[in-house]
Order: C-alpha cells, then structure tokens, then sequence
C-alpha cells in the first residue's frame, strides 16, 4: 500500500515536515509495512519556503531588516536559475520584534533585499510567495531597496512605511537595478483584490496587522495617492492588494504575473509524479474552512487527486464541514481534545492518532 502525506502547515503550531511526520507515524503504527511518501507543502505563505527545500532547492542566509527595521536572518531557496522567495521570511509578521504590530510604519525593505541577494546568486527567474507580510505599503519599501528615490517636496527620502507614502511627491527610477529589465518574476498568491477600495489592501487587510479604522483610512489615503504617482491601471489588476499591495509594485515596476499559489508549489514539488500510484492521499491544515476551497493548500490537492480518483483524508485542528464536499474523511484534533489550547500547543499526539485512524479506515 502506498500513502502520500503532504500537509500544509499547522500555522502557529506545527510545520508541515512536522505534522507529515506524525501522521506517518500513526500510519505506520497499524500499517508498518505501507510505503508512505511524505511531501512538505505550502500555498504562498508562510511556510512555502520549508515546501520547496524539500524539493531540491538549496537555503541561502540572508541577513536583511525587518519590518520595522529590526535585523532580520532570513533564507532564499534557489535551484539553477529560479530563486524562490518567500517574503514571510523578511517582512512577515512573524518577523516583528516582541510581536507588535505597526500597519503604519511597517516596510517590505527587507523582501527587496531578498530580491538583490538572488540576483547576486545570479537568478534569472523569481518566484515571490507572498503571503503572511506584516506590510501595508504598496511594495515601497522593496522598491526602494532595488533602487528607486521615493521623494518629498524637499527632495528628501520618504520615511519607510504605508502611512509615509502620503508625502510622496516624486518617483526616481535612474537607480533601479538594471539586473531586473532580464529577469521574470511569478507571484504565488491566490489574492485576487485590487490595491484600493473596500476590498483594497488597506480595508481588507491591514486591520490583520494591527491596524485601527482611522488607521486603515490613513493607509487608504497613502495608497490611493502613490497609485496615482505610479500611474496606469496596475492599481485595478487582480491580486494587486496582496501582500499590503506589494502585487501592485511588482505588476507595476517589475511586470510580474501572478499564479495560484498552491498549483506552482505543487508544479515545483513533482506532486503528480509522487501521487502516481497511490492509494490514498492525507493532506491538512490548521482549520478547514470557507477560504479552504480558494486555493489552499488541501483544496489544491483534493483536485489534483481527483483527477486520478485517489481518496483523499484531510486531517485539521478543526473544520467548518459546510465546505467539505469531495474527501474521503476529516479528522479533527478537536474530535480527540475540545481545549483547542491544549491542541495548538501539543499537536503531536492527536495528529499521530488521527494518522491511525485513517490508516484503520484505509485498510478496512
């Protein structure tokens, strides 16, 4: 018997390596002789990165700033010409010092950063998972570490951040890396909002890193006043929210095309040449909901499985089975321990338990 395991992460509790190895363990605990073939999956986010090092990848440290200008250790993956960059890595919120959150002042420097340091390994093709930043300024702070004079009135350098864009006054572009004219750039996002309006960056997404609703209208405004500098419709494309409108810069100065996260990790992990031939398949994630089945991690995988007719077993902290059509089963940790606490800080046993369960309910 042959079982794929490849589980996104657990966010704030457990890494995808981590719950892959659990679950194959309750596996092997009533099936020791199953072939399992575990694969670390990502969707864009955070934990993207982790997904591709599996995959042949090699980490390059980085030492770049973070999102408040703290020092940040971060990593680049590159394999031949591709450079992957997952941009939680510099200017996530997991990278804010003590954890505080600061939607106003916080810059995506650091990803720019990332973006020079595979240039240097010479990459010619630039994957960006932008998912999980701590940013809500429009890619600014990235633009400026590539290059680019963000100016007052005065003349001076605008001060890093969403809210400082306000006092743009001038883009100077006479500096940006000339590198960047040969190289192409794929955004892995299944954000499809626009940079501006209620279903802009700033209302949909900045209160998620700290933001007040004067906060928000503040961000608004700095966005709206930069689109207008940079011109064009690049502030109405699809997916130009994402990332605190980081898709807005990059359609815009670095002429990216954006893909489904999920699909392109799949694509660089070799899934469907790991599925062949398996019995069953056992993806998961934190919890299952409604945002599931727009192009995360287990709802990518259950359409690639189904085109080969293999079960898929999807295991979760919990789950809103409203959504759930098309698995074979869902198993939940809070099935086993209702203190979802307990569940984030001790996944362990329970995602081992479950991987037993599904294994009894495979070999039934």
């Amino acid at each position: 018997m042959k079982i794929v395991i490849a589980p996104d992460s657990f966010k704030g509790s457990a890494s995808s390596s981590d719950i892959a190895t659990w679950i194959e363990s309750g596996i092997h605990s009533v099936i020791p002789d199953c072939e399992t073939i575990k694969i670390a999956i990502g969707d864009g986010g955070e934990g993207s990165l982790d997904a591709v090092l599996h995959a042949g990848f090699t980490a390059h440290s980085v030492e770049v700033q973070g999102p408040l200008g703290n020092p940040v250790s971060a990593q680049i993956a590159i394999k031949g010409d591709t450079a992957f960059i997952e941009m939680a890595q510099a200017s996530g919120l997991s990278q804010l010092p003590d954890g505080k959150k600061d939607a106003l002042n916080a810059t995506s420097f650091g990803t720019g950063q990332l973006i020079l340091a595979a240039l240097d390994k010479g990459a010619t093709k630039f994957i960006l998972a932008i998912g999980g930043t701590a940013t809500t300024d429009a890619g600014a702070g990235a633009l400026q570490a590539l290059g680019v004079k963000l100016l007052d009135s005065t003349g001076a350098e605008v001060a890093p951040g969403g809210a400082s864009l306000i006092n743009c006054a001038s883009i100077d572009t006479s500096n940006f890396d000339p590198r960047l004219a040969h190289v192409s750039f794929t955004l892995a996002s299944d954000v499809t909002n626009p940079l501006l309006g209620p279903q802009g960056a700033a209302h949909v997404f900045s209160p998620q890193k700290g933001a007040t609703p004067e906060q928000v209208e503040i961000l608004e405004s700095s966005l709206s006043h930069f689109a207008s500098l940079v011109g064009g419709q690049y502030s109405t494309t699809p997916g130009a929210g994402a990332a605190g409108g980081f898709g807005f810069m990059a359609y815009a100065f670095l002429k990216a095309e954006a893909r489904s996260g999920i699909d392109l990790i799949l694509d660089l992990v070799e899934f469907h040449s790991k599925i062949a031939g398996a019995d069953a398949i056992i993806t998961g994630e934190g919890r299952f909901d409604s945002q599931t089945v727009h192009g995360k991690a287990p709802w990518g995988i259950l359409q690639r499985a189904a085109k080969l007719s293999i079960p898929t077993y999807l295991v979760c902290g919990d789950a809103d089975t409203h959504h759930a059509s098309g698995y074979a089963g869902i198993h939940t940790l809070t099935s086993i321990e209702s203190n979802t606490d307990k569940c984030i800080a001790n996944p362990a046993p329970l995602v081992t338990q479950l991987g037993a369960k599904i294994a009894r309910a495979i070999s039934s």
